[in-house]
């Protein structure tokens, strides 16, 4: 899945996609880092911005379940699947 894709899915289902950096900055619940240079630090980074997509991705899954909505479904869990397999290897790498 790409970008391009949930954008695609936003206008099939009538919406407006963010399309600049201010609107995206602007709306950013993910952490961001600055000036990692330790490779545990910026892993875990990583892992904790994969989770907090996570959460969002669950709520968006849920309430594409209550609308019937089978395409938003099948993106998500695409996305969860992989997002948590890419977890398990990056805490396996840093030993948890």
């Amino acid at each position: 899945m790409k970008v391009d894709d949930v954008a695609e899915r936003i206008l099939t289902l009538q919406g407006k996609p963010l399309h600049t950096f201010t609107d995206y900055i602007n709306n950013a619940s993910v952490p961001v880092g600055k000036d990692i240079s330790n490779d545990v630090e910026g892993v875990e980074l990583v892992v904790n911005s994969l989770s907090e997509l996570l959460k969002i991705e669950r709520e968006i899954l849920n309430l594409s379940d209550k609308a019937n909505d089978e395409g938003t479904n099948s993106m998500m869990s695409d996305f969860i699947a992989e997002q948590e397999k890419t977890i398990l290897m990056l805490n396996s790498w840093l030993g948890k």
